[in-house]
């Protein structure tokens, strides 16, 4: 086995922390995978990898060797495809993380035309609310909105999401239609909190120096974008959130926007990726697509 298949297990083995399911995602036995990483170790005089029964993690030589493979490989790659024309001259893996919201409802229904254009990228898209560890598992680029707390990435701001507040028909036939902010005291708010436990701040609106809240009742608190969504649907209550995760529901008039001269503070949308010195060309051309995709939903 040549070096460059040996650092391509060695950094499938490290993002997905086992030997087991590195194999199966590269459909080659175990202890092919194994005996590859070993070999690797041993020609560079160090460990790579901690091993235990349960669970295999990245030693401090191996963090640093992980990132410059990773660097490595993509410009391999880009290296292969230099001579080659058309959507073929993009090729290799590329994974990506993003809101469940954002991907289903704008990401996935798009997703045909972009990997028409380019077959040869094999595309990993995570959909999660928990904020991932870009170099650590192994993301090319990863989608945010809201501040961002990592300054060891670089960010490339699209813009800013709408926020709306929308509720179902059902609910809107049962409590009546708010006209008003003094209106929402008998109204429920769906309330969202990261961390179940913590108390949610309420209805968010805009005042002549900037955000204020308005505390609300509510029956349900949930932690997860889509069960927001989902829970709106059902018609448990009011939500505030970007009108990009909510556009289909609201051209299928499952839900409905109200109150629009008071919406909460508009969210940064940001694409975060690793301060690499070449940056491979498929993820340049998936920032850029991603960006147009999201244009007509963001205010600059």
């Amino acid at each position: 086995m040549n070096k460059l298949d040996a650092m391509r297990i060695f950094l499938r083995v490290a993002e997905m922390a086992s030997f087991t399911r590195a194999a199966e995602s590269l459909a080659m036995p175990k202890a092919s995978a194994s005996m590859a990483v070993q070999q690797l170790e041993s020609l560079l005089g160090t460990r790579l990898l901690h091993r235990t029964t349960r669970k295999v993690s990245l030693t401090h030589d191996g963090q640093a060797f992980y990132e410059r493979s990773k660097d490595l490989l993509g410009d391999m790659d880009e290296l292969q495809s230099m001579f080659q024309q058309g959507g073929q001259s993009l090729r290799g893996r590329l994974r990506v993380d993003m809101s469940t919201g954002m991907a289903c409802n704008i990401v996935i229904r798009r997703l045909p035309e972009f990997l028409q254009a380019h077959p040869s990228i094999e595309l990993e898209l995570s959909s999660t609310d928990r904020l991932v560890d870009l170099v650590r598992e192994g993301f090319d680029c990863v989608l945010r909105a809201g501040p961002l707390a990592e300054n060891n990435l670089v960010a490339r701001p699209l813009g800013n999401l709408r926020v709306i507040n929308c509720a179902s028909p059902d609910y809107l036939r049962r409590h009546g239609t708010p006209q008003t902010l003094e209106d929402l005291s008998a109204h429920r708010l769906i309330h969202y909190a990261s961390t179940l436990g913590s108390k949610p701040p309420g209805w968010e609106y805009p005042t002549a120096t900037g955000y204020a809240c308005l505390p609300m009742e509510g029956v349900l608190t949930v932690n997860n974008t889509e069960a927001y969504t989902t829970a709106c649907l059902a018609g448990l209550g009011l939500i505030q959130s970007p009108v990009a995760s909510l556009q289909p529901w609201i051209e299928q008039g499952q839900l409905v926007e109200v109150l629009p001269q008071f919406p909460a503070e508009p969210m940064p949308l940001s694409i975060l990726y690793a301060n690499r010195r070449n940056l491979p060309g498929r993820v340049r051309e998936f920032m850029g697509w991603l960006e147009g995709l999201l244009a007509p939903y963001l205010q600059l």
